[in-house]
């Protein structure tokens, strides 16, 4: 679209001849070329020649938008529109040059140049931008590579420009897919199927791209009618990398002197193009009806080389078979004569097997017999095993019993003895118990009566003390204090003498009541 853009370089007075090629128009111009795909007599004027007739008379419109009120048709679609225009100028002017040539067509013939550079900017229309590293990148190689993963034919061109020496960036590789595609003759295959996956196509274009739009199925159409040319384009040497992509608009710009000439050939040309594409359609139909006779020729002589083996097969079993029935017969010969000669020792036969089946059936009755009394034998052998160890078990566990009563008997006599022992020695502690009782009392008696006494003693020690004092009081001088020495001394062997016996009934209490 960067071609496109670009301003003529020639302009029209308002007879539409070209005047010079200072004017130009400005990036906004858009340029219809529909109308004049249609017609013959297009012409630019150049200097010094007279001057033709106007070009409004060919619908030839040249329209400059100053700004999107005059004008609110949408520039992209103008854009599309042109690009489809020229690919279809590119398209026919390829077919009839090639027809006219009537040779095999290189890299270098111009119209084939200007085809490839007219479907670069048809592919590049709406190319996202994308990001990397080195900044940023718009090529189309990314959508052709989609053609592999969609058609596995196109996988040997992507793997043949991948290994192509020399192609350093993605758009040298998109430019020789196109040309192997075009060499192949399924160009116009591979971008149909790739344009009907829109979904796909998102990836890399924008929403109002042509390939995203009816243009780019149109432009696929088109390149149906390059399956007409051969084309030998050696990639080898060619720089695809640096090449720049402008379309020579003058290879479309025809003179009146020469639309005549077109008009006359365009009925032979077409006819030319019907008959190599039904020719090339009659191939299409042979190579295919050749291609399954083939394919049947090859299952019949599979067929056939099965059938053969089979039928040797077949016949070596005959033979094998043959053989077998000569031998059958053969034996069946002699064992004829074998039993003529053995019919006279028939009956003897007979005999002895009647003989021999009947000692047979006895010997079968006696063994099962036999097998009867040893299966009886083994059970009672088993039983007896069984009471013998039983009874072993029974012996045992009345050992066991006897000593466990022996012990008993042990025990009992022991609990016998033990409670005669306690027994008397609970009558003697019994009678004991009643000395001590009858003890205690006694005791408890002469303790009371001790009591008794003790506090009447106190009372006349008392009465002593106060009379001895009172007689102290009367008696003044010696004779008084060895009064009172006397009445002390004698209340201290009186305390002396109960006291030490009361001490003595107290500790015997206590022993008594201890046992």
């Amino acid at each position: 679209m960067a071609e496109l853009d670009r301003p003529l370089q020639s302009s029209s007075d308002e007879n539409g001849h070209v005047d010079s090629p200072d004017e130009t128009l400005s990036p906004t111009s858009v340029i219809y070329f529909k109308e004049a795909l249609d017609s013959t007599n297009l012409r630019f004027g150049k200097a010094g020649c007279p001057p033709g007739p106007p070009l409004r008379q060919y619908d030839f419109k040249i329209e400059r938008i100053e700004s999107r009120r005059r004008n609110p048709k949408d520039p992209i679609a103008i854009e599309r529109l042109n690009l489809m225009n020229m690919a279809k100028l590119s398209i026919k002017g390829l077919i009839e040059s090639a027809l006219n040539l009537g040779r095999t067509l290189d890299s270098d013939y111009a119209p084939l140049q200007q085809f490839f550079v007219v479907m670069e900017h048809c592919l590049k229309h709406g190319l996202k931008t994308k990001k990397t590293f080195l900044g940023q990148n718009k090529s189309f190689w990314g959508p052709l590579e989609l053609v592999e993963k969609l058609t596995p034919e196109a996988g040997e061109i992507t793997a043949s420009v991948k290994d192509l020496p020399g192609l350093r960036t993605p758009l040298g590789r998109g430019r020789a897919w196109l040309r192997l595609a075009l060499m192949q003759k399924k160009l116009s295959d591979y971008m149909k199927t790739i344009i009907n996956r829109k979904d796909l196509l998102s990836e890399f274009y924008e929403p109002n791209a042509l390939m995203m739009e009816e243009e780019g199925a149109v432009i696929a159409g088109l390149l149906v009618g390059l399956n007409v040319i051969d084309a030998n384009l050696c990639m080898k040497g060619e720089d695809l990398d640096s090449q720049v992509g402008v379309i020579d608009f003058s290879m479309y710009l025809k003179d009146g002197g020469h639309s005549s000439k077109s008009a006359e050939g365009d009925g032979q040309i077409t006819a030319i193009l019907d008959q190599k594409n039904y020719v090339e359609e009659l191939n299409r139909h042979l190579s295919a009806s050749v291609n399954n006779l083939q394919a049947k020729v090859d299952a019949l002589e599979k067929s056939n080389t099965k059938l053969t083996e089979e039928l040797a097969v077949a016949n070596n079993r005959i033979i094998t078979l043959q053989e077998d029935v000569e031998r059958v017969k053969e034996e069946s010969s002699f064992h004829l004569e074998s039993r003529k000669a053995s019919s006279a020792d028939g009956q003897a036969l007979a005999e002895t097997r009647k003989q021999l089946k009947e000692e047979t059936l006895l010997r079968l009755d006696v063994e099962r017999e036999l097998e009867v009394q040893i299966g009886m034998k083994q059970e009672m052998e088993l039983s007896m095993k069984m009471l013998e160890k039983d009874v072993c078990e029974k012996q045992d566990a009345l050992v066991e019993l006897r000593q466990q009563l022996e012990d008993l008997r042990t025990i009992n006599q022991q609990l016998g003895h033990k409670s005669q022992s306690s027994d008397a020695s609970s009558k003697q502690k019994s009678e004991a118990i009643v000395r001590l009782e009858e003890k205690i009392n006694q005791m408890s008696g002469t303790i009371k009566q001790l009591e008794s006494s003790d506090k009447h003693l106190v009372k006349q020690a008392r009465h002593l003390n106060s009379a001895a004092e009172k007689l102290l009081q009367l008696q003044p001088g010696k004779h008084a204090e060895k009064e009172r020495d006397l009445a002390l001394e004698a209340n201290r062997l009186f305390k002396q003498e109960f006291g030490d016996k009361i001490e003595s009934l107290q500790v015997e209490v206590e022993q008594q009541r201890k046992h």
